[in-house]
Formats: structure tokens, sequence, C-alpha cells
């Protein structure tokens, strides 16, 4: 099974390629990120190419094999890791 993931633009480079910010989404994390600890996060390089417009430094975008695949409401984003930190607790991540 194929997922994207929601993911925040923190730089953007050449070539349309840019640094994305993922979040962790385990216990362990949500329990650093509720006592205002740094949360764990993985940055990527992904393409931009398939975006219909110039992505901004800030934006959060769906990220699929490598690629921004669209643009999404933060509010959304936010609900979709959510939804993702949900699903790793009830597996005991």
């Amino acid at each position: 099974m194929c997922l994207a993931i929601p993911a925040r633009i923190e730089e953007l480079k050449d070539n349309q390629m840019a640094i994305v910010c993922v979040e962790d989404f385990t216990a362990e994390n949500a329990a650093h990120t509720a006592a205002g600890q740094n949360a764990s996060v993985t940055r990527l390089n992904v393409s931009t190419a398939l975006l219909p417009n110039p992505p901004q430094i800030g934006d959060y975008v769906m990220v699929h094999a490598g690629f921004a695949i669209n643009r999404m409401d933060p509010e959304e984003a936010r609900e979709t890791l959510l939804l993702f930190r949900q699903m790793a607790e009830l597996q005991g991540l």
C-alpha cells in the first residue's frame, strides 16, 4: 500500500526541488510535542515539478514517492497528521 504524507516546505532549491519536513507519528514523539519539547521530524528532498503553481516556503504539500503531488490547506494537513498519529498509536508505535 502506498501513502501520500503531508509535509511542510522548508527550503526551495534549484531544478524544482524542495526540502520538506515530515512529522514523526509515534506516541513518543507526540509526548515530546505535548511537553513542549522539540518534535522529531524527517527532512526529505522532493521534486515540486508536478505542482501546478510554484510552491512557497511554509506551504503544506502531499508527498508521494519523492514528489509533491498537490498543495493542501494547513488545517487539512494538521488533521491528516493527527489521524496518522492516532493510527500509529493504535498499532503501538
